[in-house]
């Protein structure tokens, strides 16, 4: 097993368990502790855990949202690869939304100049990298400017996307799981999601593997709310089959 993989494990376990150990994961994965120590040492790098003595604590557990920069580090290539069939997703002409975060930014890197869109983001990064592209209407969804996710949100964003009606929204979330929906760390960002979904004709949820089964503290939705999902091949098929049972269509990349 890469370690690249074994760290993904190894985030998953935290994730279930609300911690792990260094004994325990050297037993597992029949691997030294020093390996497990470095392992965890670059989950926590890219903001994914908390090392404590012993072992290591997701920081969802803390109460700790990662940020920007740390969260885009993270399953880059698996995020990459979502963008790029997320672009299969956009019509030709019309409307669409891209939400705030690391794997709907990609999204907007790679949104066409030449379909005549109108684009509508609460995403700072999003409005900076579209600001100039031609062939793009773009509306910045103004409100109080959250730092952490460079997001605009409050109620000048909710009275926005109320009068708006877009073709198809482009969301990323925290968590996904089909017991909870869709969830985020922040009441504020969950609000503006929610209103996101409201605006659009179709929902197209950008997800990679480590999202789904983690839950956080602000439901912004249902699976009832999501048209499609486009995950990475590192989700389980158990997974898979429990969303598709809830009739989203899921696109694995």
């Amino acid at each position: 097993m890469y370690a690249e993989e074994r760290q993904r494990a190894i985030l998953k376990q935290a994730r279930q368990n609300g911690r792990v150990d260094v004994a325990t994961l050297a037993a597992a994965f029949e691997i030294t502790s020093e390996t497990v120590r470095r392992d965890l040492t670059a989950l926590e790098r890219s903001g994914a855990v908390r090392r404590v003595h012993g072992g290591a604590i997701p920081v969802e557990r803390l109460g700790i949202e990662p940020g920007l920069d740390a969260r885009g580090a993270v399953m880059s290539a698996e995020k990459d690869r979502i963008a790029v069939a997320a672009l299969e997703q956009i019509p030709d002409g019309g409307a669409i939304l891209l939400d705030a975060g690391t794997t709907v930014a990609r999204l907007a890197n790679l949104v066409p100049a030449d379909r005549g869109l109108t684009v509508v983001t609460p995403s700072l990064p999003n409005a900076f990298t579209l600001a100039n592209r031609p062939g793009v209407t773009l509306m910045l969804v103004g409100g109080r400017l959250r730092g952490h996710t460079m997001a605009a949100v409050d109620g000048w964003a909710l009275d926005a996307l109320k009068d708006t009606y877009v073709d198809v929204a482009f969301l990323g979330t925290n968590g996904l799981s089909v017991e909870r929906g869709l969830t985020t760390p922040d009441t504020a960002e969950a609000m503006v999601k929610r209103a996101a979904i409201a605006s659009a004709r179709r929902t197209v949820l950008l997800a990679d593997h480590t999202k789904i089964g983690d839950d956080h503290f602000a439901r912004f939705g249902g699976l009832c709310d999501v048209d499609t999902l486009i995950t990475d091949s590192g989700v389980e098929p158990e997974e898979i089959d429990d969303i598709s049972r809830a009739g989203v269509k899921v696109i694995i990349v």
